[in-house]
Parts: structure tokens; C-alpha cells; sequence
């Protein structure tokens, strides 16, 4: 049986044979493009029509229906990422997050931003002094419970 991880290779390996953007993928899939290339990348799970379209849409063996829709392990590697844009993401956690909780914390309380009931968009902004990346982060507030 296929791996997540070799199923993983198998959809980029198809995305870069039929020159496909994500975003065409993700459209394809009728799924937001953040959401596509997590579940592509094998840590998020897709519903039966979503994962059938893309099993459709890269010519994808059959057994890769039942795998996209299997709950993933999300685990990745601990160690400091040396990619330089994965990295500049962890720089601004380290840099800014302890901002971010507590202004999190001001406004809303004792909580957490939730990862689960979320979403993340990433545009682009044209600017003459260099374009810009905006990512919009965008999470339920999960307050902890007092016993």
C-alpha cells in the first residue's frame, strides 16, 4: 500500500508533468489553495468529493482516494528549519510571538487561537518599493476553562 509520503511525491511529481499551479489545483478541488497544498502535502485530511477530483484531476491510482481521506500524523521535524522562508516564518514566532499572546491575551483572555476552526490566505500586494507577501491568519479563540 501507498504512503502518505510517497503519495506526497507522486502529487508533485504529477503537479510539475502537467503544469499546474496550486491555485488551479485547489480550484480544481474547489478547496481554498492553503487548504489543497496542506491536504497535497499530507497533513491535512479531504472529504470523499474533493479527494475524488484530485485523484481525477493528476490521474492519480485509485488507492490515493482512500489515503487523502485517512487523518494524518501531523508531525514534522523539530529542529530549526534552515529553508530561508520557513525560517523567516519561525523568526517572526520567535521575534514577535510573545506579542502576539499577549496581545491575544488582552483582548480576548486566557486562551488559545485555534489551528482546527481556522484558515490562512496568502496574497500578493503589488508595491512599487518591492511586492509585498500578506498572509491572513484567521482562527477561532479558544478560551481555558475554570473548574
Amino acid at each position: 500500500m501507498m504512503t502518505k509520503e510517497a503519495l506526497t511525491a507522486l502529487i508533485l511529481e504529477k503537479k510539475a508533468a502537467l503544469s499546474l499551479t496550486w491555485e488551479a489545483i485547489a480550484a480544481g478541488m474547489s478547496l481554498s489553495p492553503v487548504f489543497a497544498v496542506s491536504a497535497c502535502l499530507g497533513m491535512n485530511s479531504l472529504k470523499e468529493e474533493p479527494a475524488q477530483k484530485l485523484v481525477t484531476l493528476l490521474d492519480l491510482p485509485a488507492e490515493a482516494k482512500t489515503i487523502l481521506m485517512a487523518c494524518p500524523t501531523k508531525v514534522w521535524d523539530k529542529a530549526i528549519p534552515t529553508d530561508p522562508l520557513i525560517y523567516r516564518f519561525y523568526e517572526v514566532i520567535g521575534v514577535y510571538g510573545p506579542t502576539i499572546k499577549s496581545l491575544i491575551h488582552e483582548k480576548f483572555g486566557d486562551g488559545i487561537m485555534s489551528a482546527i476552526d481556522f484558515s490562512m490566505h496568502i496574497d500578493k500586494e503589488e508595491n512599487p518599493a518591492g511586492d509585498r507577501v500578506v498572509v491572513t491568519m484567521n482562527g477561532k479563540f479558544l478560551p481555558y476553562k475554570s473548574w
